[in-house]
């Protein structure tokens, strides 16, 4: 049932995503064509001090799924729904928190931006964007519990239904009217109809939610709620620290133009990282459930498996981008829009780095255990804060990436396992970092041997930019076939694989 569920969830994501992917690629040919560089870098910019006003959520959200996962497999509805009740208060705060900070912030945008655009409005569009945060609070608590009751590829469909819907609606505005207000307005719109479908939806799945008699949440639940949430505030820092600074310091110190140049190539290891994290974020519920059903043998061999597949899908992508990115972008939006490679190869390594924890992540947040490394994020932010203000003095935009590898090996790298195999697996993290080196080191071998076949079609145009796609395509993924076609975590694969292929076809 846990594999079936998570086939279904991942199936879902994946295609979703692709055509949401799709979708976003002629919409940000749409956008710049329209609006140019400088409503790029504010859209970027904007995004990311928002994303930093999402603090206030306090991880309340990850804390509750977790909560949720030993209700639901014990088909306990009074505790779900107390659970319920208690999320829904949470988030209708956190909603009206972040429209009151935004509206204090907003006179004070200028202190992230390096030189004043020329783009009207700048107030009334950052106001916009935190209505569209707050209002994604009041009723996206719902979708939560379909995620937890594995049932997350529910929630996919409403969700790519409507960006889809609304990319298009944007696309023919901007054509018609070149108004990045009403642009803004669309998407205000289509969030809270989104959030509204889905939770109406989650009332016919568990009707139970409409009933009034709810009691409170119980005192021993509540204290390991609160216990986890004081552990999640400081990832949530660290996560933000990390990834929302970047364009907040690019915009102040090197200009808002730079950002917009950043912000295509944020969309594709973004969309890259959606498309990934769909997969795991598809089996996180289904870990749940292994955790509170499993012997710790069943678990240490599932994650070997949920972390060699980590390797594959990382490594093969890294080897991708780098070879195929900045060609894509010229060929997509120009050569004006393209970063030198030196900057393009610390993105990626970022990329690489920050992919190869999603194992990990996955499960720590099934098992629970953000306690034990809730100090973590706060020396990761301020490494990455620190290194990244003083080498963008030195190096200029590299060196706010540089700051980024220096905090993900410095902390994440080995913390995260660490506390994973302690807490969690129960068992020596020795063998992790063993394999994490293997897995590296045939990452950078293929990598270099697809590079080198691929710089045979170096010159640019379409029909060697596809050349070089079916060599990234078929190279790396030859392989890491004959390195490890062999071992026990890619036969459990390939028969997890075969069993589902075989019942869907028995079943038409």
């Amino acid at each position: 049932m846990r594999t079936r569920s998570s086939i279904i969830n991942l199936f879902y994501a994946l295609l979703g995503q692709m055509l949401g992917l799709l979708v976003s690629f002629f919409s940000r040919i749409v956008f710049i064509k329209v609006l140019g560089a400088e409503y790029l870098g504010l859209n970027g910019l904007f995004t990311n001090i928002l994303s930093i006003f999402a603090l206030v959520e306090l991880g309340i959200g990850p804390a509750i799924a977790f909560s949720l996962y030993k209700p639901l497999a014990e088909k306990d509805t009074e505790k779900v729904k107390s659970l319920m009740k208690f999320y829904q208060k949470a988030y209708i705060t956190i909603g009206l928190i972040i429209l009151i900070l935004g509206s204090i912030f907003t006179p004070f945008l200028e202190i992230f931006i390096k030189t004043n655009p020329n783009i009207p409005h700048i107030h009334l569009i950052f106001l916009l964007f935190v209505i569209n945060t707050a209002i994604s609070y009041f009723y996206s608590y719902k979708r939560t519990l379909i995620i937890s009751d594995q049932k997350r590829y529910i929630a996919t469909i409403y969700r790519y239904s409507f960006f889809i819907g609304l990319n298009i609606v944007q696309m023919i505005i901007l054509y018609i009217t070149h108004d990045f207000i009403l642009f803004l307005v669309c998407e205000i719109i289509a969030t809270l109809a989104e959030n509204i479908m889905v939770s109406k939806k989650t009332d016919q799945i568990y009707p139970y939610l409409r009933e009034k008699d709810v009691q409170k949440v119980d005192k021993f639940t509540l204290t390991e709620i609160r216990k986890n949430v004081r552990a999640m505030i400081a990832h949530k820092l660290g996560g933000v620290a990390v990834t929302a600074t970047d364009n907040l310091i690019i915009s102040k110190f090197v200009g808002l133009v730079q950002v917009g140049l950043y912000s295509n190539y944020q969309l594709i290891i973004n969309a890259l990282n959606i498309i990934t994290s769909q997969i795991f974020s598809s089996i996180i519920a289904s870990v749940g459930n292994l955790g509170v059903t499993e012997t710790n043998e069943k678990k240490i061999f599932i994650f070997k498996v949920i972390f060699f597949m980590n390797f594959w899908i990382y490594g093969f992508i890294t080897i991708c981008l780098v070879a195929l990115i900045n060609p894509f972008i010229e060929l997509w939006v120009g050569i004006d829009y393209v970063l030198p490679s030196s900057i393009v190869f610390v993105i990626v390594l970022n990329f690489y780095l920050t992919g190869m924890r999603n194992g990990v992540l996955t499960f720590r947040n099934a098992f629970g255990v953000f306690w034990y490394d809730r100090h973590k994020p706060i020396f990761e932010s301020l490494i990455n804060l620190a290194g990244s203000l003083y080498l963008v003095n030195q190096f200029g935009m590299i060196g706010v990436f540089i700051g980024t590898t220096i905090s993900t090996l410095t902390t994440c790298f080995w913390i995260e396992p660490y506390v994973l195999y302690k807490y969690g697996l129960k068992s020596s993290v020795i063998p992790f970092f063993k394999r994490y080196a293997l897995y590296t080191i045939v990452t950078v071998m293929a990598c270099l041997i697809t590079i080198g076949l691929a710089n045979f079609f170096n010159k640019l145009n379409l029909l060697n930019f596809l050349i070089q796609l079916f060599i990234c395509l078929v190279i790396p993924n030859c392989i890491f076939f004959i390195l490890f076609y062999r071992t026990k975590e890619f036969k459990y694969l390939y028969k997890v694989a075969n069993t589902f292929i075989f019942n869907k076809i028995k079943t038409r």
